[in-house]
C-alpha cells in the first residue's frame, strides 16, 4: 500500500477543513441510532432487529427459514454469554449491542489489516505500523511539503501505547480498532481529548480559549460577514462550555464537549429485549428464553411474510 497519498489526503482533509468560511467544523462525538426505524413493536420488530444484529445482518436474515433463523440465534446466544454460564445479562447483551453497531468499523479495519501485518503473524506491532507509514519519511526530517512527520508519527504512537492495553507494542485486532478510531473506546478518550486540545490550543497554554474555540470552527481570513452560526457558538462557549466561567476550557471541560454522556441506546434496547423475553423475570436470560421470543431479535421468511401483511392492512 502507498501510505505517501494517504497522508497527503489526510493533510487535503485538513486544508479543506479551514478553507471554508462560511462551513462549520464539527468537533463532537455523537452515537449513530441504533437503527433507521421507528421503534415500535406493535407495528413489527424491524428496530429491535437492526439494533441486535445491524442493519445490514439483520437484512439477511428475512430470507431465511424460522427454523434456520432460530439456529443462527441459537448460535449468536452462546458468543453473547461471555462468562458461559449459561445466560444472558443486560450487561452482556448491551456489549453485544454496541458491538453489532460498530460492524462497519470492523469491516474498515480488515480492509487496512493486510497492509500493516507485515509479516503476516496475525498481530500489528508498533514497527510495522512506523515503518508501512513513515518509512520514506524517516530519512528526510524536513520534507518539503511543510508538514512535520516526526510530529504525527509521535502522536501515532502515543495513541498506539494508549491502545496497547497489555503494552507489549503489539497490537491485536480490538487494539489495532482502537488505535484507528479511539472515540469508540471509553479507555481512549483521554487521547481523543489531547489530541484535539493539541490541534486547537495554538498559544500551547494547555487550554482553549474563546479566540481558539471559534478560531477551529471558523476561518477568519475571509473578509465575509460572520454567518449566524459564528455569534451562536459564542454563546454555547459562554453559557455551556466554560462551565467554570474562567474564560478558557480545560481538558475536562473539552471532554464534555466533544464527547457528551448521551441516552445509552444500546443499554436501552439491553433493557427492552430483558423485559420482554425474561419470562421467570430473574432479571437475565436462559437460551431458552431467547429462542422463545426469537422473531424479538432476529427476522425470518414468516416474520417478514407476516409484518408485510400488516403494511398491507394498513392500506
Amino acid at each position: 500500500m502507498e501510505i505517501r497519498p494517504l497522508l497527503m489526503c489526510f493533510a487535503l482533509c485538513v486544508v479543506y477543513a479551514t478553507s471554508k468560511p462560511t462551513e462549520k467544523k464539527e468537533r463532537i462525538h455523537h452515537d449513530a441510532p441504533l437503527s433507521s426505524r421507528e421503534h415500535d413493536d406493535a407495528q413489527g420488530f424491524d428496530y429491535d432487529h437492526d439494533a441486535f444484529l445491524g442493519q445490514k445482518e439483520a437484512k439477511s436474515f428475512d430470507d431465511l427459514s424460522p427454523e434456520e433463523s432460530k439456529r443462527r440465534l441459537g448460535v449468536i446466544v452462546e458468543k453473547i454469554d461471555g462468562d458461559s454460564d449459561g445466560f444472558v445479562t443486560e450487561v452482556e447483551l448491551r456489549a453485544w449491542i454496541k458491538k453489532a453497531q460498530k460492524k462497519y468499523i470492523y469491516e474498515n479495519v480488515d480492509r487496512q489489516w493486510k497492509d500493516f501485518d507485515v509479516n503476516n503473524d496475525g498481530m500489528i506491532s508498533w514497527e510495522e505500523y512506523r515503518n508501512v507509514t513513515y518509512g520514506t519519511y524517516l530519512d528526510d526530517p524536513e520534507p518539503d511539503d511543510g508538514y512535520n512527520y516526526q510530529h504525527m508519527m509521535a502522536r501515532d504512537e502515543r495513541r498506539f501505547k494508549m491502545a496497547d492495553q497489555n503494552g507489549d507494542q503489539i497490537a491485536n485486532k480490538e487494539e489495532f480498532t482502537a488505535f484507528l478510531h479511539p472515540e469508540e473506546y471509553d479507555h481512549m478518550k483521554d487521547v481523543v481529548v489531547l489530541e484535539t486540545m493539541e490541534d486547537i490550543d495554538k498559544n500551547g497554554d494547555g487550554f482553549i480559549d474563546l479566540n481558539e474555540y471559534i478560531g477551529d470552527m471558523y476561518n477568519h481570513e475571509d473578509e465575509t460577514e460572520e454567518p449566524d452560526w459564528v455569534a451562536t457558538e459564542r454563546e454555547q462557549f459562554s453559557e455551556f462550555r466554560d462551565k467554570n466561567k474562567d474564560g478558557k476550557m480545560d481538558r475536562e471541560e473539552t471532554m464534555d464537549w466533544i464527547l457528551p454522556s448521551d441516552y445509552d441506546h444500546a443499554e436501552a434496547e439491553a433493557k427492552h429485549l430483558v423485559y420482554e423475553s425474561d419470562s421467570n423475570k430473574d432479571g437475565k436470560l436462559s437460551k431458552e428464553e431467547i429462542l422463545n421470543k426469537y422473531d424479538l431479535f432476529v427476522g425470518s421468511q414468516a416474520t417478514d411474510f407476516g409484518e408485510a401483511l400488516v403494511r398491507h392492512d394498513e392500506f
